[in-house]
């Protein structure tokens, strides 16, 4: 097993921001965007990353871009890292397989999420309001159930914190008429295909989120797409509706800290083995089911 890599320093380059998971470093005319194993959960970073998390993130990224080709057009450059600057190539061991040289986008501050069912935060108010994000929904849905047509549900982007769902309405007072009614349909494009791809391999996508970005005017997808950190993957096989079903993400851990008495504020408490091993499967899982185990970590 490939260590594990939770904090990272590139010789000669600059760090020019730095999340939960990604770093991101300035190359001059491009970004070096590298996932780590580090993993959050109620808005805390935990002490301990999850074995090959960062790569799976990183390669599923990947798997998604060549998936969607032709449209949309992304912000990855090169995964072959050989043109760094010689000051880190010493490094190259600790980054490849979750870098991408990206792009430079003029980027959109707002989070375009689309939901093919009525599950997390989305369950809780449609059960408050009959609604999710100002959408109004059937009556009588139960947690889980897939919704007659996925709907999108658009969020402004937080410094620190859960980012904040948003009517489109608002979205459309942030970036304008027409950028926002692009991203909603480009957006419901990319879930639908997605998830048609996803069900013939035994998995569901129940709801994803996309970032975007703008290039001399045009709109690239951004970021990291179509992973078990931006989006709800569930067995085909363990979907029953009325029940949250089990997922290829961090819900395991999220349901073991749920457990705990802490009042999930910093610190953190430390995840036992059989919880970072249980994660690292799962995340495991979900890449070589979307692949066919085409993708050796």
């Amino acid at each position: 097993m490939n260590r594990v890599l939770t904090s990272l320093e590139i010789p000669g380059l600059t760090r020019v921001a730095s999340g939960k998971v990604r770093e991101i470093f300035d190359l001059g005319n491009a970004y070096l965007f590298v996932a780590s194993d580090r993993i959050s959960s109620f808005d805390c970073v935990l002490p301990q990353g999850i074995p090959d998390k960062g790569k799976v993130l990183t390669q599923l990224t990947a798997f998604w871009f060549d998936q969607l080709k032709p449209t949309p057009k992304n912000h990855l450059i090169s995964m072959d890292l050989s043109a760094l600057p010689s000051s880190a190539q010493s490094m190259l061991d600790d980054l490849n397989g979750r870098s991408m040289i990206v792009k430079k986008l003029d980027m959109v501050p707002v989070e375009c999420v689309v939901r093919g069912f009525l599950v997390g935060s989305g369950f809780k108010e449609y059960q408050r309001d009959g609604h999710v994000c100002g959408i109004k929904l059937a009556q009588g849905l139960r947690l889980a159930d897939q919704l007659a047509e996925p709907i999108f549900t658009p969020a402004a982007k937080a410094v620190t914190g859960h980012d904040i769902n948003i009517s489109f309405d608002d979205m459309v007072n942030r970036v304008g008429q027409d950028l926002s009614e692009q991203l909603r349909d480009l957006s419901l494009d990319i879930y639908r295909r997605a998830f048609e791809y996803a069900w013939s391999r035994g998995v569901i996508i129940a709801d994803t989120k996309f970032e975007f970005g703008l290039c001399d005017g045009e709109i690239i997808l951004a970021d990291e797409v179509l992973t078990p950190d931006s989006s709800r993957y569930w067995p085909k096989s363990d979907y029953v509706v009325g029940v949250n079903p089990p997922s290829f993400d961090k819900q395991y851990v999220r349901d073991y800290l749920d457990k705990l008495d802490w009042d999930k504020t910093p610190p953190a408490p430390n995840l036992p083995e059989s919880i970072i091993a249980g994660t690292a499967s799962r995340y495991r899982e979900c890449l070589n089911l979307l692949t066919d185990g085409a993708v050796d970590l």
